[in-house]
């Protein structure tokens, strides 16, 4: 008793015969298809037999044109050397910007720590900002200056 069909019958047999008839076909056409390979060869020869005399002279135009784009790239390009510079120069005056905030947030830092424990430092401020005094002393407030009447000139802020 067998249980497996037997290579003739079947699914084996149907694939056999379909691979049978392309490859007779492809047998059919293969002298049509080496005809037309030659025809586009023909066809195709001035055009091969230029590109093989010109190869050198496209290659260094080609090599020349790849170079020129490739220094503007790094020169005028979204990272290139101007760019580079003109970051630079940014950096270059944020930094001595950060340093003079530093150097006025010191200032404060002292000014405030003063206050917190200098009673002399406190007393002056008082006099200075509130108008404090001692008994006895009188303190004269000069008035603040007239503001200038207006002239009805636009003013140019240059």
């Amino acid at each position: 008793m067998r249980i497996l069909p037997l290579p003739e019958e079947g699914l084996r047999a149907a694939i056999g015969q379909v691979i049978g008839q392309a490859i007779g076909q492809a047998k059919d056409q293969a002298p049509k298809a080496e005809a037309a390979a030659a025809r586009w060869v023909e066809r195709t020869r001035p055009a091969w037999s230029w590109l093989a005399l010109e190869w050198r002279r496209w290659g260094t135009a080609a090599a020349l044109v790849l170079i020129v784009g490739l220094l503007l790239h790094a020169m005028f390009g979204a990272n290139g050397m101007v760019i580079y510079r003109h970051k630079h120069t940014d950096m270059l005056s944020l930094q001595s910007e950060v340093e003079r905030l530093q150097k006025e947030n010191n200032l404060y830092v002292d000014q405030i720590k003063s206050l917190k424990s200098d009673p002399a430092a406190i007393e002056k401020e008082a006099r200075e900002q509130l108008h404090y005094t001692r008994r006895g002393e009188i303190v004269y407030v000069a008035p603040d200056p007239p503001s200038k009447p207006p002239t009805g000139r636009a003013k140019n802020d240059r």
